[in-house]
């Protein structure tokens, strides 16, 4: 192998917005994630909804309308 052209891995600290904290190994200095295994709907078994700049609101006006008028008719 070719020498001094693989990367340095650091352990790092990785942060999750949940607040939970784990160990890994990366070539970057920190790790922050928005989702990991502990608030992940796949791995809780419970529905939560990460809702961005509204989108869930503004898909559940959208439907209401559009079941709205189908009943109307």
């Amino acid at each position: 192998m070719k020498p001094n052209i693989h990367p340095v891995y650091h352990k790092v600290q990785a942060v999750c917005a949940c607040g939970n904290e784990f160990w890994t190994r990366s070539t970057m200095d920190s790790i922050h994630v928005e989702i990991c295994s502990q608030c992940h709907p796949y791995f809780t078994g419970k529905q939560r909804l990460v809702d961005t700049a509204g989108r869930v609101d503004r898909f559940r006006r959208r439907y209401q309308k559009t079941q709205a008028s189908a009943t109307e008719a």
